[in-house]
């Protein structure tokens, strides 16, 4: 059976998700209590952008019209953008503080970079040339919260 998908909820329930991270490192978490959670959230969202991603690439006639490659590949960028936060070593769950999270880390990192590449190779973004965003959607949501 087939399943249908709303990218556009799906991404942003996705960047909800992405952000929610974001504003725990923000914070001093309880490692014991945040870290494996944290964690399993990045794995989701992971699982998830590898569903998304397979189901644009496998139905490009249906998708990338109406703008599903750029939520995806903007999404996909927020993702690493965030997996190299938590890489460096100011991150409160940051590799170098648990080394035991580091193959964690890089089997996530390694799946966001395939993703990317398949999504560059697909030629939807041929559609419309897309690099790194001047303001990604999270960024820009927080410039217009402070109005």
């Amino acid at each position: 059976m087939d399943t249908y998908i709303n990218f556009e909820d799906a991404t942003f329930i996705l960047n909800m998700r992405i952000r929610m991270i974001r504003d725990i490192l923000r914070l001093d978490p309880a490692p014991e209590i945040f870290l494996d959670k944290t964690l399993d959230d990045l794995e989701f969202i992971d699982k998830t952008l590898g569903i998304l991603v397979g189901k644009l690439i496998e139905n490009q006639r249906q998708f990338g019209q109406r703008g599903e490659y750029d939520l995806v590949s903007d999404l996909e960028w927020q993702f690493s953008q965030l997996l190299v936060e938590i890489s460096g070593g100011s991150s409160p769950f940051s590799v170098s503080r648990f080394p035991e999270i580091e193959k964690r880390i890089v089997f996530l990192k390694s799946s966001s970079a395939t993703r990317e590449k398949l999504l560059n190779e697909s030629g939807l973004g041929d559609r419309q040339i897309h690099d790194e965003p001047m303001v990604s959607s999270a960024e820009l949501s927080e410039l217009l919260r402070k109005f």
